[in-house]
């Protein structure tokens, strides 16, 4: 089933600004908070589907990329789990992330349970993200494909005893009275020994830090969809370094790093060749080939073909993300002239100087350099 659209789902215009889009994103998600729909299914999921596209709308680069690509830019083609940016959020995760969009104030007086209310308790942490380069070849471009990525992430180290924090009770937070002048004020804030995870590690075993956890080697998996380009940024949400305390994994952020081809050059979805002939065969006609991603294609020169013709081969460049329209292969004539020459060639090219077929005879539809340079390059 297609995912909505982000701006769609926030009720804003694509044009809003941060501020306008974070009251969106506030207003909807008071309106389905589970605090204010127990156990309405359908509530749930839209203040799931509202903190996914306020997590990629709030943020410029994850924006950026969203309107270039979609929601294939945000990774949702990637294997291995719930992939794309908030695509597995849990309310936990939610909580931990956004919880301070609405200033600690709580709800009907009472308090959201995950928003930074008085009640709140236990604070979730979530581990950090995990960024890694994978390069991939024209043909992976092309083809799409599935790479085993060994990631050197932090885990859970088996054996850890954890007991609840002294300082705060397991509550994770701390109350202090004080006397003033118009009676006593109590207030609470986070527990600075546990901040506010409610527990402490009592024994961890050898190779663990403080909080309980060690660093391991993982092999993921994921499959790299079809037309990503070189910078865009992948994500498997849940992959990347875990939380103390059983709190919520960090993501796993994959930057695509294209490398260069031999013969074919990319310029968005369309490849370029740049096809050297010799004159002979400019003027009198011949079939040649070119390379592709994959293999080669047959072209055919018309007889008196010009240096600078640009044939084009639809369909042979690279697939476009989430359908979107494939490429073309466009090939560039170079008409290429002898640098040396027998006495006896230059006796027959000097025979044929004079003759008005050797005369340059440029027509009105013979279009300049910088006009096939816009038509090409836009």
């Amino acid at each position: 089933m297609a995912k909505r659209d982000y701006y769609e789902i926030l009720g804003v215009d694509k044009k809003a600004s941060g501020s306008e889009i974070k009251k969106a994103y506030r207003k909807m998600a008071l309106k389905y908070h589970p605090d204010k729909n127990p156990d309405d299914k359908d509530a749930e999921k839209r203040f799931k589907e509202a903190a996914e596209a306020y997590e990629v709308l709030s943020d410029s680069d994850k924006r950026a990329r969203y309107d270039r690509f979609g929601h294939a830019g945000m990774g949702g083609a990637a294997g291995g789990g719930a992939a794309g940016f908030g695509g597995g959020m849990s309310m936990d995760d939610i909580f931990s992330q956004f919880g301070d969009i609405f200033g600690g104030g709580g709800f009907g007086g009472g308090g959201f349970s995950g928003f930074g209310g008085q009640q709140r308790g236990r604070r979730v942490f979530k581990g950090s993200n995990l960024r890694i380069r994978v390069k991939l070849s024209l043909e992976d471009i092309v083809n799409g494909v599935e790479k085993k990525l060994k990631v050197n992430k932090l885990v859970q180290a088996e054996g850890v005893e954890m007991g609840t924090c002294q300082t705060c009770g397991g509550t994770g937070q701390v109350t202090r009275v004080t006397n003033t002048i118009l009676g006593q004020m109590q207030t609470s804030s986070t527990c600075n020994a546990c901040h506010g995870m409610g527990q402490t590690v009592k024994k961890a075993p050898a190779g663990a830090d403080p909080q309980g956890l060690k660093r391991e080697q993982e092999v993921i998996t994921v499959n790299i969809p079809a037309g990503v380009e070189d910078g865009m940024q992948l994500t498997l949400s849940g992959k990347g370094n875990e939380a103390p305390m059983g709190g919520v994994p960090g993501d796993l952020l994959i930057v695509v790093e294209e490398e260069e081809h031999p013969n074919l050059k990319r310029m968005g979805n369309d490849l370029y060749y740049e096809l050297y002939v010799n004159f002979i065969d400019a003027a009198l006609g011949a079939s040649t080939e070119v390379p592709l991603v994959k293999g080669k294609a047959k072209i055919k020169l018309e007889p008196g073909t010009q240096s600078g013709k640009v044939v084009r081969l639809r369909g042979k460049g690279v697939p476009g993300l989430q359908g979107g329209r494939t490429g073309d292969l466009l090939v560039n004539i170079n008409v290429w002239t002898p640098q040396k020459l027998s006495s006896e060639e230059k006796s027959m090219l000097e025979s044929m100087r004079d003759s008005d077929n050797f005369e340059p005879k440029p027509t009105t539809k013979d279009k300049g350099f910088f006009h096939k340079v816009k038509e090409m390059f836009g």
